[in-house]
């Protein structure tokens, strides 16, 4: 990145190469969508181009791009909701169910699971943003605590707090199941 920033222009390929693949894996996981996830990546990478020239020689790149991109998906959603709000008259549809597949699944199984992923991504939505993001950061994304504190703009300490308080909320909708079955 730093000799992408001073004009470099052979080196985004090395950038695009070294941060795409876990950037887009992350916005798959978030939009769950790819054609949306894509697109954000080109956002993106198009937010660091511009800004390229107020990059911070030996600042760490991932956690930069992370952020521009955690921002244009929350940008993104906020518009969305608007547009919904201002030209739709009938709820809009849930575009980011997710349904899983199992190969020798009963019936039941299925139903249990379904309900179950249902429960725990409204949970998971339901959480504060901070709280989300920092569980989505470790656990999704696999970045280290000092990583995600990076993109977040706070503390190591407020990303496990942060964290904690998610995987709590999720334990307790798996417990409540579980006491359900």
């Amino acid at each position: 990145m730093e000799r992408y920033s001073q004009g470099d222009e052979a080196a985004f390929a090395e950038l695009y190469d070294a941060i795409a693949p876990r950037l887009l894996g992350f916005l798959r996981k978030n939009t769950r969508d790819g054609g949306a996830a894509e697109d954000l990546m080109q956002e993106t990478l198009l937010q660091m181009h511009r800004a390229r020239g107020s990059f911070i020689p030996g600042a760490p790149v991932r956690p930069w791009a992370f952020a521009i991109a955690r921002r244009l998906m929350i940008d993104g959603a906020r518009r969305r909701s608007l547009e919904r709000r201002l030209f739709s008259d009938a709820p809009a549809e849930d575009w980011m169910t997710y349904e899983p597949t199992a190969a020798m699944a009963t019936a039941d199984e299925l139903l249990h699971a379904r309900r179950l992923e249902r429960r725990v991504q409204q949970r998971l939505d339901a959480l504060p943003e901070a709280h989300r993001t920092a569980y989505q950061l470790l656990q999704q994304e696999g970045l280290s605590l000092k990583a995600a504190a990076e993109v977040l703009g706070t503390s190591v300490t407020a990303v496990k707090l942060r964290a904690h308080r998610a995987y709590k909320a999720l334990r307790a909708v798996l417990r409540d199941v579980g006491e359900a079955s």
